[in-house]
């Protein structure tokens, strides 16, 4: 079968990233220590909105913590899966190596978006998971309210991915796109904070243009049993549009590519 062809490919890529990266152990002490500085000055940040009495309407500190542990668990997988794979189209293209990705007997996409995985983002995975675990006991969650969390999540996940290929795929007209997937993941930090907590304008521009609301406070919302259906629908209806317009986005880009041997 094809799916598990592909799953034995995927098995290979991170059998072989995994032992190439695990030659450098000491880059995981490193994300140790860089993911606790991150996330000690995320809870500063949410602690003195609390502090001083503000408090984002309708979100507790417990709850506005569960927003965070979301958003540190997207960071890991963002730094585990996304990163690795999708910064790297824009070496392929420059370097003409695409022209190897694109001839072998699997989907190119699949290919760029999966070759490697990186551990580093594992600290990240974990805290994140903690301080949902901790945030869901004082709000007092049961076990399926925990189950609640991944279809949302996963959503997100692939709603995160589309957009990153997306943007890396401009790669094959505008080779530096560093700038861009930079002010991406500036715009993405937003979803540190439930979203009710912007004004306005913010909620609408990180609700339908960047949509920020879907990654982290719509699966909050679903845990705590404060989901609107709509929502839930609209997120996947936004992943599977999203999906679908990197494939689309994908074959058109290589419509001008040049290949190095050309």
């Amino acid at each position: 079968m094809k799916l598990a062809r592909y799953a034995r490919v995927l098995k290979l890529f991170w059998q072989v990233s995994i032992a190439a990266e695990l030659e450098y152990r000491i880059n995981f002490i490193v994300a140790v220590v860089s993911s606790l500085g991150g996330l000690a000055g995320s809870l500063f940040g949410l602690f003195l909105f609390y502090r001083t009495d503000y408090s984002f309407p309708g979100w507790s500190w417990s709850e506005a913590l569960l927003v965070l542990g979301i958003f540190t668990i997207l960071q890991g997988v963002s730094a585990t899966f996304l990163s690795p794979n999708l910064n790297k189209i824009v070496g392929y293209v420059q370097e003409g190596t695409l022209d190897f990705v694109l001839l072998k007997p699997i989907s190119s996409q699949f290919w760029l978006s999966t070759h490697t995985v990186s551990p580093w983002g594992l600290p990240d995975l974990v805290f994140g998971s903690i301080i949902v675990l901790y945030a869901g006991g004082q709000i007092g969650l049961e076990a399926l309210d925990y189950l609640a969390l991944f279809p949302p999540l996963a959503l997100g996940i692939a709603s995160l991915y589309s957009l990153w290929f997306i943007l890396g795929a401009t790669s094959i007209w505008f080779v530096k796109i560093y700038n861009v997937t930079e002010v991406l993941r500036s715009l993405l930090e937003a979803g540190r904070f439930p979203i009710e907590g912007y004004p306005a304008i913010y909620r609408i521009f990180f609700t339908f243009i960047v949509p920020v609301a879907f990654l982290t406070t719509v699966p909050a919302q679903t845990m705590i049993g404060r989901s609107n259906p709509i929502w839930l629908l609209g997120s996947a209806l936004l992943a599977a549009v999203l999906f679908q317009a990197s494939k689309w986005f994908w074959g058109f880009a290589l419509r001008f590519y040049t290949s190095a041997s050309s």
